[in-house]
Order: C-alpha cells, then structure tokens, then sequence
C-alpha cells in the first residue's frame, strides 16, 4: 500500500488547490484538471457565460 504522501498531486485549474491522485482517476490522471465536481461546473459556467450560484 502506497503511502498518501507518496501519490502524485495536480493544482487544480479552478481554484488553484493542489489534490492529489485517487483511484478512480487511474485511466486519465493526464486529462485530470480539476478538484471536484464543483469547480469543473463552475469553470464550465464561466466559460458559457452564465451567473455561478
């Protein structure tokens, strides 16, 4: 078992918060950009245009 310490870690596009690799991002770490759902909706929204929350 890896230690958490160990795993690679991103900044995210959004908000600029570092995360680090999980298991269910194993096949597309690369295409990886964001922390959560939420900042990639809100980016997604500034894109378009829209009013966020």
């Amino acid at each position: 078992m890896r230690k958490k310490s160990d795993l690679p870690t991103k900044r995210c596009a959004c908000c600029g918060r570092p995360f680090t690799w999980r298991k269910r991002w194993e096949k597309d770490w690369d295409a990886v950009r964001y922390c959560s759902e939420r900042c990639r909706r809100e980016r997604r929204a500034e894109a378009h245009g829209e009013e966020v929350g």
